[in-house]
């Protein structure tokens, strides 16, 4: 973990929003001095300065959360949070909600996309259900979730992260989540309905406008929250958004970095940043969704994508694919000769004519 004597680690669950206020407001630096270390061996490593572009950056990120100038990613781990949402029965999904109990299944018993390219990245895949995936409250009609609820979802996210992970993935699962990322987008970044709701898992024309329709109505109905990026978070979000927020915010806390997936993932992160502008530190986003909203939204937090595929399947799908690209960054830093032990010659700073 990066050293910080002002840091400790908060109790969980969290029991108040001022708790949980203060956990997101109590977050340790990266290793800097690790970093210089990077850099240096970076500068003598046989090839011309910057020439690995990216992957020189992600090398340095990774040691520097590490707190190592040797990072590794021995120990990756991929969550799949679960949830479901009330408002799917305003009909903005194509997909009823037994979906996700049913792809649940599907994940545990390794059908799912998600658990081949957690394979192929060598990493370690689990799901958490959140509520037992009982259903958010309609966020077009009351407040999505109780204060307690919200507490508990976000608990359960900060509890799943395991303190020896070398990287952490979140993904999601929930039919209907699309719906109040948007929601969440529009609240804190402006806008409306129509600005932020995409396709999802298939909407037509019709659907779409149905589902900017639906965030208006919630907007309209709490704009009282408007000025909480918590109390928006309850209102306007779900138990696997939640969750997704308090592991990202524990994987912080344990010096952990992260890959962020794709659109309802990174949504999920606006509340935090609306509380502290630097708590995003310690991700990288994986790739850009095809997600109506996805670009815009990486480019309000000055997330620059990794990835750009044309994915919309969530599951982590995007962060399994990029764990390589990580592993191929450590592999150059940690494994090249520098030019004195290469032999090979430098350089020369002498201008030529």
């Amino acid at each position: 973990m990066p050293t910080d004597a002002s840091f400790s680690v908060p109790e969980i669950p969290f029991t108040s929003m001022a708790d949980l206020r203060a956990a997101c407001l109590s977050l340790p630096e990266r290793n800097r001095t690790c970093g210089n270390r990077i850099r240096q061996r970076d500068a003598v490593l046989t090839k011309p300065p910057g020439s690995l572009g990216r992957l020189e950056e992600l090398a340095l990120w990774v040691g520097e959360w590490q707190g190592t100038e040797r990072p590794t990613l021995d120990k990756v781990q991929i969550t799949i949070f679960a949830g479901n949402h009330g408002v799917v029965q305003r009909g903005i999904s194509p997909w009823p909600s037994e979906v996700t109990c049913q792809m649940v299944a599907n994940f545990e018993h390794g059908g799912a996309a998600i658990n081949q390219l957690a394979r192929n990245a060598e990493a370690n895949l689990n799901v958490v259900c959140l509520q037992n995936l009982q259903a958010t409250e309609d966020l077009s009609q009351t407040a999505a979730m109780t204060q307690d609820g919200f507490l508990s979802a976000v608990s359960d996210g900060y509890r799943a992260v395991s303190k020896d992970a070398d990287l952490f993935c979140a993904g999601e699962m929930g039919i209907g989540n699309t719906t109040p990322a948007a929601a969440l987008c529009a609240a804190l970044l402006g806008g409306s309905g129509s600005d932020w709701a995409g396709r999802g898992t298939g909407l037509d024309d019709k659907g779409v406008q149905l589902k900017a329709a639906v965030i208006d109505d919630a907007l309209t109905l709490h704009g009282s929250a408007m000025s909480d990026p918590l109390e928006v978070a309850r209102c306007l979000g779900g138990y696997e958004l939640a969750a997704i927020m308090g592991s990202v915010l524990a994987a912080r806390h344990h010096g952990i970095p992260v890959l962020l997936d794709g659109f309802v993932c990174t949504a999920a992160m606006l509340p935090l940043v609306k509380i502290a502008p630097e708590v995003l530190d310690h991700t990288r986003l994986s790739h850009c969704s095809a997600e109506a909203g996805h670009r815009k939204l990486a480019k309000a937090l000055a997330l620059v994508p990794l990835l750009d595929f044309g994915l919309r399947l969530g599951e982590a799908s995007g962060a399994a694919l990029a764990i390589p690209l990580l592993r191929g960054a450590i592999a150059c830093h940690n494994g090249m000769a520098t030019f004195a032990e290469a032999a090979v010659s430098q350089k020369s700073d002498s201008p030529t004519e």
